[in-house]
């Protein structure tokens, strides 16, 4: 192996296999290349494939807002069968099959255009959610039936039927974070009365990036190998659509302690945002030191309005 750098920091696109865990994905690049500090941004299952952001170096400080993003998803659904996990890993080969309804792809596509929209949506017994500091999946295991599960507030924004051919649905569906799409299929399964689980997962998007741009296992050692990892990793602005407050180099050294950003300390405004929007503060050579909200718009701050707050931190990332 050539590579030198152990500390390099920005984003990178995985296209994660079926098979391993989220976690295992992070251990195996940490391990690859060699890298002292790689996180990810959201979860996959296991049996799940697609699109991971693992952040690199001192990018990890920008995680949170890469798993606020909403995500796409290729999803299979097989009807006529529920599972214990509302995957195919709970289905119990010896359950009968459910009579499944005839239905035209057009009744179908009504009924899936039911589940789009704000929802509450119970988390599923097998997850990695903790309750009372334990995992879900840990108690779901020791058969801990008698437990509270919590409920999370989420959003279906589209939910495109591909194909039907029964007993298979394959749909797209874009969400907020924090849905699941297996119990989005237990769901439809019900509301159909056959029973239903996700037969089939693959994150196609997070944001504004694709699963087509991501690497695989092969590509990143491959780069790890040849030296020219680093060149696939990618910057603030390739993950992040946020405009920005160019600041002085002297104001820059002060990010760090969080002081209060004013017009004196300000050298030119990036990008066009509204008062409440994610911004960045940025070193007149490019450098993202920070993550906040716009305390007023890109217009009200270019035209220096009056001499109100412009910028509330979030994150310090310098």
């Amino acid at each position: 192996m050539t590579l030198v750098d152990r500390n390099i920091s920005g984003f990178m696109l995985l296209d994660k296999p079926s098979g391993i865990s989220s976690h295992d994905a992070v251990q195996q690049v940490r391990k690859i290349t060699r890298q002292r500090r790689v996180g990810h941004t959201g979860t996959l299952d296991p049996l799940a494939t697609g699109l991971m952001i693992l952040c690199l170096g001192s990018a990890t400080k920008a995680a949170r807002f890469v798993s606020d993003m909403d995500k796409t998803y290729d999803a299979e659904i097989c009807l006529g069968r529920t599972s214990e996990t509302f995957d195919a890993e709970g289905v119990d080969s010896d359950q009968p099959e459910a009579e499944i309804p005839q239905m035209s792809k057009e009744q179908l596509s009504a009924v899936l255009a039911e589940f789009v929209g704000p929802q509450v949506q119970t988390v599923p017994y097998y997850s990695a959610v903790s309750v009372e500091g334990r995992r879900l999946y840990d108690l779901a295991r020791k058969g801990e039936e008698d437990i509270e599960l919590p409920k999370r507030e989420v959003e279906i924004k589209t939910l495109e039927l591909n194909s039907y051919e029964t007993p298979h649905i394959r749909a797209t569906v874009s969400c907020s974070k924090g849905t699941y799409v297996r119990a989005l299929a237990h769901d439809i399964g019900q509301r159909l009365g056959c029973g239903a689980y996700l037969s089939g997962l693959r994150r196609v998007a997070i944001g504004r990036l694709s699963v087509s741009s991501a690497l695989t296992m092969e590509d990143i050692t491959r780069y790890a190998d040849d030296g020219s990892f680093g060149e696939h990793v990618l910057a603030y602005d390739k993950v992040f659509d946020y405009g920005a407050f160019k600041v002085t180099d002297e104001f820059g050294q002060k990010v760090v302690s969080g002081v209060e950003l004013r017009y004196e300390n300000v050298t030119g405004v990036d990008g066009q945002f509204k008062k409440g929007d994610k911004v960045f503060i940025r070193s007149n050579a490019g450098k993202v030191l920070a993550i906040g909200t716009a305390e007023m718009s890109a217009l009200e701050a270019t035209e220096h309005k009056n001499d109100s707050r412009l910028f509330k931190y979030l994150r310090v990332l310098n």
